[in-house]
């Protein structure tokens, strides 16, 4: 944002960002004549470290304040006292009830550990008046409101500053923000609510916070527990009669600072950076679609994506930098949930072209690995590594249901991470990461089921998330297609990684046959992929966990006819059983499923679903049925963005995947779907692929490689011709081309 001018030049701003930003279209922008009426519709900045939502609430324009390391991190006390094998003897001996109080009770009986809020900023809107217009540029994060009396509203997030910028424009009035803290200390009890609900703030008992203010200036001192402490600092300055500007930032643990704007400079707040983050990160890869409301689904989503994302922040927590703004904790303590939320979060990443920001998720399991090496060693009496599957931003275990926020295989869908990181970069360092995790998960699996197999006492437990939800029928005696999908994956990951690094390193040589072996084939019937042995999937449930090996571990490949007709029968007996009891991540990672099997007309159906549903009206998704239940029994609004960014990754599907190491563009596209185009999204081996599809048939496929390799593409044309390479060099064998190709270099196939 410039420095704030009158409103003419203003929009010739906007103009001007929108044409540098050649995608995404000012038609995804978010668009609105009123102001949002509640925090889960306000309108999102972010910039991975600081969040903000912006809202009426009464009569007061509202910014929500928000830090993503914002964290009460104290301890539950019961957790550290479980132990796996007394979880195995209670189960043994029907007594669940005693884990339950020690594994789950605590996570609704302590308000803490939990994501905390920061603070708001208000402006009274008696004085604004009525809002003419308002939008989000998501092309540059940048929200603009005007209202009737002419007075323009300026808001965004520096992407790479933790600094936020707020001013006014056309404005001879004293528009003075008015800090409002969060009733930590209000006097009230505190009621208990449930995890989903939220629990009162008071609940936590911190000291009451300070507030000091100076004529441009308010600084909010707030103590947390153990002598941690935050702080949140306003600054504002009317630097000619028509304008106001102001700023504001949020530290943990140190005193908040802020630099003075230096008027004398052109862009006194940065401006030129912070556009040119934007313009990178939407260089990177783009795509056109003839669905207008999944289109611009996947570029809000998209844009959510590079809000909270960065490679030196903690991952994405379930509402990452948009904590709750109503009194409340968030939803579920805005905690790390790893049986899916954080996971498919980062989905659409790593095609989008994205991989600087989804090693922001790998760089923070590396830091976070010696508490969870602990864990495991404390709770499984086992080396290795595993991690639980519900923590708090420093790793550490928060209980729940402990089926899976204690489950022996997380670590291993973890590893999926790291594995991707590694094959869609093909660098060395990605690669060396990926071994060593996916080379201490396996001891730790191998030691785990060796266990299993030489004591008779020790009766496998096994689960599949969330089925039979907290209830002693949630573990199972034999193993889970769950757990059996992701021990597999891990054995398979290595092989692959050392099969496609071996420039690298000498070959390394795999354990001989083991108890991962021996966990023989997925267990089937006439209903496809069970949940279990004797366990069918008997109704609608909102997690996917029986399915693991169709997606997102792809081990089963529809393109085998053994695994195609195991794939259908899973898929229709899914269809049978319905969506009732989905929420709304089930539709986006179903749309991915149905993608990765080549069915183009349902998946589309499920990212529509998904999209007129399951979002409130700035595209947050909201996990239950906002139709009234028109899909789904679920009609609750907890916000949580893992179902955002399964949509994105749904999406990507449908235009690119790479499937043992074959990559295959428009590979799920509706035949109705006439023209649709992308620009270098990411495949598997550091490929960037871009192709456009004109009136049913693909026109060009143009591919850059990073990293040199041959590239294997399966022809997507009968005639075809090539350049950047001597057509004599590509070989092509049962309908795939083979390119062979340098470091940095770029064909371009194009039909006859």
């Amino acid at each position: 944002m410039p420095i704030l001018k009158p409103l003419p030049l203003l929009f010739s701003f906007v103009l001007l960002a929108n044409c540098i930003a050649a995608q995404p279209q000012p038609a995804h922008d978010l668009q609105f004549n009123q102001l949002p009426q509640r925090w889960d519709e306000g309108i999102p900045l972010g910039n991975g470290w600081l969040g903000a939502l912006i809202w009426q609430k009464e009569n007061k324009l509202r910014l929500s304040l928000d830090r993503v390391d914002l964290w009460d991190d104290r301890p539950m006390p019961e957790i550290d006292k479980l132990k796996f094998s007394w979880v195995v003897e209670k189960v043994i001996r029907n007594q669940y009830d005693s884990v339950q109080k020690i594994g789950d009770e605590p996570y609704e009986k302590y308000p803490a550990p939990t994501k905390i809020p920061g603070a708001a900023i208000e402006f009274d809107l008696a004085k604004l008046g009525k809002l003419s217009s308002g939008r989000l540029h998501i092309n540059n994060g940048l929200s603009t409101m005007l209202f009737e009396n002419g007075v323009v509203f300026n808001n965004y997030i520096h992407a790479t500053r933790e600094t936020g910028y707020f001013g006014f424009e056309n404005c001879t009035i004293d528009m003075i923000p008015e800090l409002m803290i969060p009733a930590y200390n209000s006097g009230k009890a505190g009621g208990t609510g449930s995890s989903v609900e939220g629990q009162g703030l008071e609940r936590l008992g911190y000291a009451k916070g300070t507030v000091t203010k100076t004529h441009s200036s308010i600084r909010y001192h707030q103590p947390t527990y153990q002598g941690h402490y935050y702080e949140v600092l306003v600054q504002w300055f009317r630097p000619a009669k028509y304008r106001v500007i102001g700023q504001w930032t949020i530290s943990n643990d140190k005193p908040a600072v802020l630099i003075k704007p230096d008027f004398t400079k052109a862009e006194p707040t940065f401006w030129p950076t912070h556009i040119a983050w934007w313009k990178d990160y939407w260089s990177r890869s783009s795509l056109r679609i003839p669905d207008e409301k999944i289109e611009r689904q996947y570029y809000l989503d998209m844009y959510k994506f590079a809000c909270v994302a960065r490679g030196n922040t903690p991952p994405i927590s379930l509402q990452a930098i948009w904590t709750a703004d109503n009194g409340n904790l968030p939803p579920w303590k805005g905690d790390f949930h790893h049986d899916l939320n954080t996971q498919l979060s980062y989905w659409p990443g790593y095609a989008s072209n994205h991989l600087d920001l989804t090693a922001g998720y790998t760089n923070w399991l590396l830091k976070v690995r010696k508490e969870n090496e602990r864990w495991t060693r404390q709770y499984f009496e086992l080396p290795g590594l595993n991690v639980p599957g519900v923590t708090t931003i420093s790793g550490k275990e928060m209980g729940g249901w402990i089926q899976y926020s204690m489950s022996p295989t997380t670590s291993a869908w973890l590893a999926q991470h790291f594995y991707w990181q590694a094959m869609f970069s093909k660098k060395r360092t990605d690669y060396e990461q990926a071994l060593a995790w996916l080379t201490d998960v396996e001891l730790f699996l191998y030691r785990y089921l060796e266990k299993e197999e030489l004591d008779p006492s020790f009766i496998a437990l096994s689960s599949s998330p969330e089925y039979h939800d907290n209830s002693v029928k949630a573990w199972f005696r034999y193993t889970t297609n769950y757990d059996k999908a992701l021990v597999k994956f891990v054995r398979y990951a290595k092989q692959q990684l050392i099969q496609h690094f071996n420039q690298f390193f000498p070959p390394v040589i795999l354990a001989e046959e083991d108890a991962i072996e021996k966990l023989g084939a997925f267990d089937a019937n006439e209903t496809g992929l069970t949940v279990a042995p004797n366990q069918n999937l008997d109704q609608s449930h909102r997690h996917l966990s029986p399915y693991m090996a169709i997606y997102p571990l792809c081990l089963l490949n529809v393109d085998k006819a053994a695994d195609k007709k195991l794939i259908d029968l899973s898929l229709r007996h899914i269809e049978k059983l319905g969506t009732r009891e989905w929420c709304g991540y089930s539709f986006s990672w179903m749309a991915c499923m149905y993608a990765r099997c080549r069915e183009a007309d349902s998946a589309v159906s499920m990212l529509n679903k998904f999209a007129s549903n399951f979002v409130s009206s700035n595209s947050f998704h909201l996990n239950g049925d906002q139709k009234g239940g028109q899909y789904s029994n679920f009609t609750y609004r907890p916000f949580t963005l893992e179902g955002n960014f399964a949509f994105a990754q749904g999406v990507q599907e449908l235009l690119i995947q790479t499937r043992e190491g074959v990559i295959e563009v428009f590979p799920a596209i509706p035949e109705r779907w006439k023209d649709v185009s992308f620009r270098t999204l990411r495949a598997e081996r550091a490929f960037l692929v871009s192709a456009v599809k004109e009136n049913g048939v693909v026109k060009e496929v143009v591919v850059k490689s990073e990293a040199g390799g041959t590239c294997l593409l399966r022809l997507p044309f009968k005639n075809w011709t090539i350049t950047g390479i001597d057509r004599s060099k590509v070989k092509v064998r049962d309908g795939v081309m083979m390119v062979p190709m340098s470091k940095g270099q770029s064909v371009r196939m194009s039909n006859e």
